[in-house]
């Protein structure tokens, strides 16, 4: 999404609490690091995910000290990347981990060597918005948050994004503006509650869950009209130390407003030195086709490469690599430095690129998320 403010994530550790997770999903007795002494290693433990992949968690052993990461072999340093967020493990790697307090002495390794010899085009991990009940359902909290708020986000857009059972104005707990339905689909809704008021919802796994390496897919269907700008995309871990876009994003699906002729789709990625339109590339969808169908929307990011595609992975659209920025003044390609990258959903209303929505413009709209999955490349 072409966005100039992002949402910063802090973690914050409480006196004598270790917080694990990447922060808030759970909390045991921690150790101080006396001045001068070392930090104790991190802790390095796994959860299963799908066909053989596994969810790492870093968690740290000494009170407010800080976790550097390597998933090379290479031993890390405070020049490593920061550990942020839980990530999908599911190639042969192995994940070093040191922790730091302060100007004291670096903790020892710790280290893991993974050899899960997964297949190439499995699926590894998703969500598949299930709902086995009879009531409109939360979103997976271990899995989703929410952005809030009506901030703009950088592109001056009209909506309050509106957390689950949020009641604050103009948000309605009684009408969650995010939920999984009794059809299995994630509804994103965005509503009019009075003139000129807007409300909608942005989800994201920022602080849960983050990947790097892969082909993601997200099956979904989205509303057009004057004003909608719906997206799924992805951006980095390290947004909480070198904010955007440093981090990088990448934008699977995007497009504004109602339908075109033809109708479709942009692909983009932003990093520093390349913000705005400056990599984008437009898919048309053929002749009687529209967004506004089903459609899968997908990603397939190796080193060095990320590359877009709609219904057929076999044929991507547009593949980007370093040189697709070269020439740009201070371009740097951020997406194979070693961070992750966490996923977010989201349908905005307004703002600078759709403008506002207008009288053809109705009310409530939702876009459909059947699933998001990713498979090992």
């Amino acid at each position: 999404m072409l966005n100039a403010e992002r949402i910063r994530f802090s973690c914050v550790l409480a006196a004598g609490l270790l917080v694990v997770a990447g922060c808030g999903s759970g909390e045991v007795a921690a150790q101080s690091s006396p001045s001068g002494l070392s930090a104790a290693a991190p802790i390095i433990t796994t959860t299963a995910a799908l066909n053989g992949a596994v969810v790492v968690t870093l968690s740290l052993a000494t009170q407010g000290a800080t976790i550097y990461y390597t998933v090379d072999g290479s031993t890390p340093t405070r020049s490593s990347q920061i550990y942020e967020a839980p990530f999908l493990v599911a190639s042969n790697l192995t994940v070093n981990a040191i922790a730091t307090a302060g100007v004291d002495s670096n903790s020892a390794v710790a280290t893991k060597s993974f050899a899960l010899n997964i297949p190439s085009g499995t699926l590894v991990w998703s969500d598949e918005f299930s709902n086995s009940t009879s009531a409109n359902a939360q979103p997976n909290p271990a899995v989703w948050t929410n952005d809030i708020g009506a901030r703009g986000w950088g592109n001056a857009e009209l909506e309050d994004y509106c957390a689950w059972g949020s009641s604050l104005s103009p948000c309605t707990p009684s009408a969650p503006n995010a939920y999984v339905g009794t059809d299995g689909y994630l509804h994103v809704v965005a509503e009019q509650p009075s003139a000129g008021v807007y409300t909608s919802a942005r989800l994201k796994t920022q602080g849960l869950f983050s990947f790097q390496y892969g082909r993601i897919e997200f099956r979904a269907q989205v509303p057009e009209a004057q004003g909608f700008w719906p997206a799924a995309w992805l951006m980095g871990n390290n947004i909480a130390t070198v904010n955007w876009p440093a981090c990088g994003e990448m934008d699977v699906l995007e497009r504004i407003n109602a339908p075109g002729s033809p109708d479709w789709n942009q692909g983009s990625i932003h990093g520093a030195g390349f913000t705005g339109g400056k990599v984008g590339t437009v898919y048309d969808f053929p002749a009687g086709q529209t967004a506004a169908g089903w459609h899968t929307y997908g990603m397939i990011w190796r080193k060095g490469r990320v590359a877009y595609y709609v219904d057929d992975p076999a044929r991507p659209y547009v593949t980007y690599t370093p040189s697709s920025i070269k020439g740009l003044s201070g371009s740097v390609w951020p997406f194979d430095s070693g961070q992750a990258s966490y996923i977010i959903i989201n349908l905005a209303v307004g703002g600078s690129w759709p403008g506002a929505p207008n009288s053809s413009t109705s009310f409530p709209a939702e876009m459909l998320v059947d699933y998001v999955r990713i498979y090992t490349n």
